[in-house]
């Protein structure tokens, strides 16, 4: 099969890395590392940056906090190292970690370094060449669902993970954390979300419908496939949100970004994942494998998918205030704003047709 490995590029002004106290950081912990790196940067992303180390003998991938404002509680590089390597001897799609730095005098943040998954990383397309049948694209599409049932699946108090998250009550924790940061972030150019926020609350469910691991960013550019085999998920990436919770918030996470081929413009314009090719499941088709595999129940599901797209709404208002603010300079960012306004508005018009 051709080179179809997820590829990175030169790095963003104003986003270089101190390379001779990274390299030797860590060759102290690989001392037979050999030569100098080149940096290059993975464009994937708004969150936390990714960079690739090209060692002559080895790739290392290295995550960073984003430069400028960033909330409280986000972007805990430590605290996502600690639960990837709690993590991979029940979940062997967790890349390994080699390092985590809290050392302010090899960089101005925590990082950490880990092991190069080399795959496919599906984005916004399929890479140029790689064609799938409808058949090839469905089972593809269930693999990378069966690893987000898989993660649901697992004892994570056999697995000693119990100190990630607080457990029950996540889905009123969730909505009072994500209320307040949308207000924090709010810019004078977008909406308020309030009516938004007034309707999750009142429809809110009055208990968990269970406690698991999730992920929280469960989407198709955070997996790794297989080149000689496509639907073969190798890698799961991007670990910053992952707690203990309830299942069904983790999937309408999801699927607020699941943009398929039927939406309107405005989301099509803003996918991120190949989810609109012949073949894919649609959202409902998506709830409902999701609800028989498991067992829970999904037939009023509103809550979670509304409440999915208010996150979202919320991480991209946060992404926007940087730059509004003039705390990064990352152009992709500009138009975050009109974004904001477009999640509201499809927000809305869920509520105004949901049964809930």
């Amino acid at each position: 099969m051709s080179d179809f490995n997820d590829r990175a590029g030169q790095v963003r002004s104003g986003e270089e890395l101190p390379m001779a106290a990274i390299e030797h950081f860590i060759k102290q912990h690989l001392p037979d590392l050999q030569g100098q790196a080149e940096l290059e940067q993975f464009s994937g992303g708004a969150s936390n940056l990714t960079y690739l180390l090209r060692f002559p003998d080895r790739d290392l991938i290295l995550r960073r906090p984003p430069f400028g404002h960033k909330a409280k509680s986000a972007h805990d590089m430590l605290r996502e190292a600690k639960i990837m390597q709690a993590l991979k001897p029940v979940y062997p799609y967790v890349p390994t970690v080699i390092a985590a730095c809290d050392d302010a005098s090899v960089m101005d943040c925590d990082f950490y370094v880990m092991e190069r998954i080399h795959g496919i990383i599906p984005r916004h397309n399929l890479p140029k060449g790689l064609v799938l049948s409808e058949a090839e694209t469905r089972a593809l599409c269930l693999s990378v669902l069966d690893k987000m049932i898989a993660l649901h699946q697992i004892d994570y108090k056999a697995a000693g993970l119990e100190s990630i998250g607080k457990g029950e009550g996540y889905v009123q924790r969730q909505m009072d954390g994500w209320s307040e940061r949308y207000r924090k972030a709010k810019t004078d150019d977008v909406g308020d979300f309030e009516q938004v926020m007034a309707w999750l609350k009142a429809k809110m469910p009055a208990r968990d419908v269970a406690t698991c691991i999730i992920h929280n960013d469960f989407r198709f550019d955070n997996v790794v496939l297989n080149p000689d085999d496509i639907t073969d998920v190798i890698g799961v990436l991007d670990w910053e949100m992952a707690t203990l919770g309830d299942p069904l918030m983790d999937l309408g996470n999801t699927l607020a970004y699941w943009v398929q081929a039927d939406d309107d413009a405005v989301f099509q314009s803003v996918r991120r994942q190949p989810t609109h090719l012949p073949g894919m499941l649609s959202r409902a088709e998506v709830i409902a494998y999701y609800g028989e595999k498991t067992g829970y129940r999904v037939d009023n599901f509103d809550f979670y998918a509304i409440f999915g797209l208010f996150r979202l709404a919320v991480i991209v208002q946060q992404i926007y205030y940087r730059f509004f603010h003039g705390q990064t300079t990352n152009p992709a960012f500009a138009n975050f704003g009109k974004m904001s306004l477009y999640l509201e508005q499809r927000c809305l018009r869920l509520i105004a047709g949901s049964a809930l």
